[in-house]
């Protein structure tokens, strides 16, 4: 199977004691990883915002709730969220079912849990997380459910060794499931993660996959918990290293400047925004992703041979691992 393509078997309907068990490791791992960003910061705490949706038909939207964490200010972080949502439809939308025809208008429930944390510090790079499940009540279709998700890194002044520790731990990750998924969805990453009007990916990957339900629900829950497990162990440790390095206003505008990456790629590409917008879902929640603050500038360059002019040669696929 190609990267671009889906990773599916048959998959009939999911028992109700499946679905609380995702839904109870999406909120613990909202809370594990909440935790940990809170002592790695050091300075801040998330605020929570607990919402319920009520059913809004013409939206397209049954029913939702989920828990909106966001940390501001903070000595590391900048900005952070960490969301968890859970929300049902009558129709599905089009982000989802582009590839699914079939199940074009059904309706569905999703959940999940989203994160994108902008550091302050220019040399400690933005990075996103996310896991997701969701299920189409289609009584004939063969595809009915699938979990998706993934983790990227985007370094402003980017460290060879950061990368790799990235990518190590991204491999590792799904190694016990199979040697096979790691490469197939590092590339899938790159491909996903590419800005197409800039012809450059948005940072130096890490793996993206998505309408996985191949091999089972067990085993694709598993996959999913591993990924998502695994992110902590993928990030916190290039914060402890690049947390204290020194910066001024060179480095800060330069990080500005390409934060606006991260805006046109959320607007323009990303499917979870797409699918939350056009499902009539939360609109703050869906786009805490976007950083407090950027900057645009026509006709940007960076000198020849500067420390800025250094990222171009990363914003292109790369095998990082090639060497071990």
């Amino acid at each position: 199977m190609g990267p671009t393509g889906a990773d599916h078997a048959a998959t009939p309907a999911v028992p109700d004691a499946h679905i609380a068990a995702v839904r109870g490791f999406f909120m613990e791992l909202q809370d594990r990883i909440c935790t940990a960003l809170e002592q790695a910061d050091g300075g801040a705490r998330f605020v929570e915002d607990a919402w319920q949706r009520e059913p809004q038909p013409q939206a397209g939207t049954l029913a939702g709730h989920g828990r909106t964490r966001v940390l501001k200010e903070g000595a590391v972080f900048e900005q952070g969220g960490v969301n968890f949502s859970a929300v049902s439809g009558s129709r599905l939308p089009a982000a989802a079912s582009a590839h699914r025809p079939e199940l074009a208008g059904a309706p569905w429930t999703a959940m999940g849990v989203s994160l994108v944390l902008h550091p302050r510090n220019p040399y400690l790079p933005t990075t996103h997380m996310n896991v997701r499940f969701l299920q189409a009540h289609v009584a004939t279709s063969a595809r009915s459910w699938w979990f998706g998700g993934g983790f990227d890194l985007t370094p402003f002044y980017p460290f060879d060794e950061d990368i790799r520790h990235w990518h190590a731990v991204a491999r590792a990750a799904l190694a016990r499931f199979d040697a096979d998924l790691y490469p197939r969805w590092k590339q899938w990453c790159d491909e996903y993660f590419h800005l197409k009007h800039r012809n450059e990916t948005r940072g130096v990957g890490g793996v993206f996959f998505d309408d996985l339900d191949a091999g089972g629900f067990e085993r694709c829950f598993g996959i999913t918990r591993s990924v998502g497990t695994a992110f902590l162990e993928a990030y916190l440790p290039i914060v402890q290293r690049r947390r204290t390095m020194p910066w001024g206003e060179r480095e800060r505008e330069f990080q500005l400047y390409r934060r606006g990456r991260y805006v046109e790629f959320n607007l323009v590409y990303d499917r979870g925004t797409l699918f939350g917008l056009q499902s009539g879902g939360r609109t703050e929640s869906i786009l805490m992703s976007l950083p407090p603050r950027v900057r645009f500038e026509y006709d940007y360059r960076v000198a020849p041979g500067s420390p800025e002019a250094r990222l171009a040669d990363y914003l292109r696929p790369r095998d990082w691992l090639g060497d071990d």
